[in-house]
């Protein structure tokens, strides 16, 4: 069997200031056809299971592009189009070939294209023609439109919150397409729309009961495979919002029937699913109080409104402020994106104390700079973070500063808080601290809870604001909850 494989990802928040470019993907991973490294990198999970069962299995495996930025505002026109007609390029290289399985993301908007995963698979579809399989993976923070599942035979999205589980659904999304190719199995696609979009914060109930019952149907009765679409609200698109989708054995009508009784289930769920996200001066009193209890600290803040991994700049500084403000030490901060500190601290060396002008760079909603008499306490040059399912994610060169009790991470590539080697190769203590304040709104939860009691998701003023009724929409479909009363 010949399978071609590649990617093109990122999230787009159309509410964020950076425009996304080549450069973005070529600082998070651009690999040109068959240059990709052995390990699997963020978005390329179905190349990597191409590789594995196709070792296995004898195939003939052609590695196109792979190509993946950190999430960030609309991708240009130039980006996108150049690196789409690369992809397709390898793809009409490799013809003719069984089957095609791709690394997408499904919230990718690009000036002039609201879905790019849709005209990607409606473009792949056309070359390859009716008969060959064609399959993709999906973060379920995405936009399932018609296009993509009308031009792919199977759609899996990851299913857990923290993304822990991508190498599991790469692997289940070839297993399917190679049955199919075979004529074991003939996939009927079903959605269901949930008129709302939802965060599923999978360690968590009721989440997580909801997830494991999703899992036990797939394999019994027909059903191959069922996926839940959280939606991206921070993309202003017309198909944003929550789906499931179910992939049933032949039978449509079974398909129809399941996701419309899962979308049911998740909507009466949906209260339950949203928890509290105090401001900042409420998230830090509250963090305090849980502290103090014997075993309480450290106790972690997720300031999710600028949180790289949602398109946010990562640079702002409300949170920061208020801890200085407030005189509060013993306090770990970071990843903060900030190219020009970290060259300064490089340039004084560790030890040095320098006044520094950190963070709130970008735009409004980076909040205003502000200056320390900063001591520099470590140096990482090309530092590279544990990422997402232990792909690796590059911060580039990191710095690790103190002022008045505060240590705080600065790195030169954007990047949330994925893991708590991101502090503690530059030899801050987590386990000792009082407070660690992360940017990240979920990813950093399996690697941090290891060490925190307690986790405040904090609604600080930033790019990914959780307080959705406030965002500009002009393009969602509507009513939808949150949203709408």
């Amino acid at each position: 069997m010949r399978v071609f494989t590649g990617s093109l990802a990122t999230e787009t928040n159309t509410f964020a200031p950076l425009p996304t470019a080549l450069d973005a993907f070529v600082d998070r991973g651009y690999f040109p056809a068959g240059t990709h490294p052995p390990e699997m990198t963020v978005f390329s999970g179905p190349l990597w299971a191409a590789r594995e069962r196709g070792r296995a299995r004898g195939w003939v495996v052609i590695e196109g592009m792979a190509a993946g930025a950190q999430p960030g505002g609309v991708t240009t026109r130039h980006a996108y189009e150049a690196l789409r007609d690369e992809l397709l390029g390898d793809l009409r290289r490799a013809l003719p070939v069984d089957m095609v399985v791709l690394g997408l993301h499904g919230a990718m908007v690009a000036d002039g294209y609201a879905d790019c995963e849709g005209d990607l698979l409606t473009r792949v579809r056309a070359l390859v023609g009716p008969g060959v399989v064609i399959g993709a993976e999906l973060d379920p923070h995405c936009h399932l439109s018609d296009d993509m599942v009308a031009h792919a035979d199977i759609l899996v999205a990851y299913k857990e919150y923290p993304h822990t589980d991508i190498r599991e659904r790469a692997l289940e999304l070839v297993d399917l397409c190679a049955a199919q190719v075979a004529g074991h199995i003939a996939p009927v696609a079903a959605v269901a729309d949930c008129a709302m979009v939802v965060t599923i914060r999978t360690n968590q109930e009721p989440a997580r009961s909801y997830v494991d019952r999703l899992i036990a149907l797939e394999g019994h009765d027909g059903i191959l495979s069922v996926s839940v679409a959280h939606g991206f609200p921070w993309g202003d698109v017309p198909d944003m919002g929550t789906k499931l989708l179910v992939y049933a054995d032949g039978d449509g009508a079974a398909a129809r029937r399941l996701a419309r009784r899962l979308a049911d289930e998740l909507i009466r769920m949906r209260e339950t699913l949203t928890p509290a996200y105090p401001g900042p001066d409420a998230a830090i009193d509250q963090a305090l109080a849980l502290a103090k209890a014997p075993g309480g600290a450290p106790v972690v803040i997720a300031d999710a409104a600028d949180n790289p991994g949602g398109g946010a700049a990562g640079d702002a500084t409300f949170l920061l402020h208020r801890l200085r403000e407030r005189g509060i030490g013993n306090v770990a901060v970071g990843p903060l994106w900030d190219p020009i500190a970290v060259r300064i601290a490089f340039s004084a060396g560790v030890g040095a104390r320098l006044a520094l002008r950190i963070g709130g760079k970008v735009s409004p909603m980076s909040g205003a700079p502000i200056d320390l008499a900063c001591t520099v306490k470590a140096l990482v040059p090309d530092m590279i973070m544990t990422g997402l399912s232990g792909a690796p994610a590059a911060v580039g060169n990191a710095a690790l500063v103190e002022a008045d009790g505060i240590e705080i991470v600065l790195i030169t590539r954007r990047a949330q808080a994925l893991d708590t080697d991101v502090f503690t190769q530059l030899g801050c203590r987590l386990p000792e601290k009082t407070l660690i304040v992360v940017k990240s709104a979920q990813h950093f939860h399996t690697a941090f809870s290891r060490i925190a009691r307690h986790v405040i998701y904090a609604d600080a003023p930033g790019s990914v604001s959780l307080d959705l009724r406030s965002l500009p929409y002009r393009h969602i479909h509507r009513p939808k909850w949150p949203i709408d009363a």
